[in-house]
């Protein structure tokens, strides 16, 4: 493993230690504490929002947004269905119905065309979602005009997942920052990373104070320990906090490291017909947190399987593009709306893509070792 070419792993920057530090010498190395008041304050700051809450897990973030939606117990909630679990999981802890939203082919992202027959069906049926789950794949951006205008016109709320999109922008506003909520996550192969950890962030300030209350386990203010509501243990320690201030110092670096990566892929990869990179949708600016492509059937006779094996066999790491979750077991009961009654894309992208080698500090004679073997395969 020690000579394995990683798929994306933690890369230090140098300062986290600095706060960590800070955090032991203070004593503070409980849940909250300046570090954690500080990363809510630069990370909001950085992507542009009135207001952040520092929690243990992106999936806390979403779980949440969703309670402080409304989000009960026989509630629709639409979701993306091209991501992981993660993004579903949360409806399922309020007892609500996911229903899942197919992809579109510019992004891979939410199809609006979908959503939009979704919702026109939902409201004929009198059952409009409480909440609307967008997620962005792999660094890129949903198309969010089209669907905030129609989220919009049916007045639900949306919970932008950036888990995965920290540092892209949509015609130059931070991915995250277009719903009611957005969310960070800072798990281990995250562009940048606390260990593990998330982030709430919104412009309803109110909101905010009111996650933090219920990620503390909803104390009532006073002297003794009462609850009045539901809570949660969701709230970030102050030395994850710590290294999350260290990493946000050099996320643009990290950006600009993963945006070389995937290029140098596409240019290497360019000659191989019916090999197709993950595209980026114009006026957006993709993190490019996994390099990804597709790869055409009717082009190519290797499948991205069979690919997989011939990296992992060189002690390469590689994976499937995430398996939809209206195909998996835990939802196969649930609604899904394709993008058209010709093509389901996120099953299309599932039977076809691969996600190489994204490791922000992999040497490039790395990156061409794996180029090569994937040229000597497709040839």
């Amino acid at each position: 493993m020690t000579n394995r070419i990683l798929l994306s792993s933690p890369h230090m920057g140098g300062a986290e230690q600095k706060y960590i530090q800070e955090a032991f010498d203070s004593n503070w190395i409980a849940p909250l504490g300046a570090n954690v008041d500080s990363f809510e304050r630069e990370l909001a700051s950085y992507v542009g929002a009135k207001a952040a809450s520092a929690t243990s897990s992106g999936t806390a973030a979403i779980h949440l947004a969703l309670d402080l939606l409304g989000v009960r117990a026989g509630d629709d909630v639409f979701c993306s269905t091209l991501t992981f679990i993660a993004s579903a999981n949360p409806i399922l802890y309020l007892g609500a119905n996911p229903v899942f939203i197919d992809s579109e082919p510019t992004t891979w992202n939410m199809s609006p065309q979908a959503l939009q027959n979704a919702l026109e069906e939902a409201k004929h049926n009198e059952k409009l979602p409480k909440a609307i789950v967008v997620v962005n794949l792999y660094g890129q951006s949903a198309r969010m005009d089209e669907i905030a205008e129609i989220c919009n016109e049916y007045r639900v709320p949306i919970v932008e997942d950036a888990a995965e999109s920290l540092g892209s922008t949509y015609k130059g506003q931070k991915s995250g920052t277009f719903g009611t909520f957005g969310i960070y996550s800072f798990n281990g192969n995250k562009i940048i990373t606390t260990s593990g950890g998330g982030m709430l962030v919104s412009d309803n300030e109110e909101l905010i104070a009111r996650s933090r209350f219920l990620a503390t386990q909803a104390r009532d203010p006073a002297k003794h320990y009462q609850h009045s509501v539901v809570g949660y243990n969701y709230r970030m320690s102050n030395i994850v906090a710590g290294i999350g201030r260290g990493q946000l110092e050099v996320l643009d670096e990290r950006v600009a490291q993963k945006r070389a990566i995937f290029n140098r892929y596409e240019d290497a990869l360019a000659t191989i017909d019916g090999l197709e990179m993950m595209p980026e949708l114009e006026g957006t600016f993709s993190n490019r947190w996994l390099s990804t492509f597709t790869l055409n059937p009717a082009k190519i006779t290797i499948t991205p399987y069979e690919l997989i094996d011939l990296l992992d066999a060189a002690n390469i790491e590689a994976r499937p593009i995430w398996k939809p979750l209206h195909m998996q077991p835990l939802f196969e009961a649930c609604k899904f709306y394709a993008h058209s009654e010709e093509a389901v894309i996120s099953e299309q992208l599932f039977a076809t893509g691969l996600c190489l080698p994204s490791d922000s500090k992999m040497p490039i004679d790395e990156q061409q070792k794996v180029i090569q073997l994937i040229l000597q395969s497709l040839s």
